[in-house]
């Protein structure tokens, strides 16, 4: 029992045992009362849809703040104001108009992940 000190091993009931070391849940390896493992194409598999959801997330914000900030820099370049602080407010005023249009995408997109994730933990067991 590793997380027991040493005078309790000795006094603990064998069911109490079982329960610390994991022998009682069903799916046991053998190894330290872990579960089973994931294989390593099942852990690429949740990295790489992860870093996709996090890509369908953030792309409009990215493009739309993208095209405001080229779209300000040439209006600068034409009428030759070099004020650097003139970028900052419509690139802001744009990323939250389309911040709000999109949030309910991103809770959609994020939700379905989860429960995905949930559903691989729930398997493993």
């Amino acid at each position: 029992m590793p997380g027991l000190g040493p005078g309790i091993r000795e006094f603990a009931a064998p069911s109490l045992k079982k329960v610390v070391d994991g022998r009682d849940k069903p799916g046991h390896d053998g190894r330290r009362g872990r579960a089973q493992s994931m294989t390593g194409a099942e852990v690429l598999d949740v990295g790489r849809d992860a870093i996709l959801t996090m890509l369908k997330i953030s792309a409009p914000l990215l493009l739309v703040g993208l095209v405001v900030g080229v779209v300000v820099s040439l209006v600068q370049a034409l009428t030759q104001i070099q004020e650097m602080t003139l970028v900052f407010v419509p690139k802001i005023v744009a990323v939250f108009a389309v911040l709000i249009l999109t949030l309910p995408f991103m809770g959609d997109a994020l939700s379905a992940e989860m429960a995905r994730l949930v559903a691989i933990i729930a398997s493993a067991r």
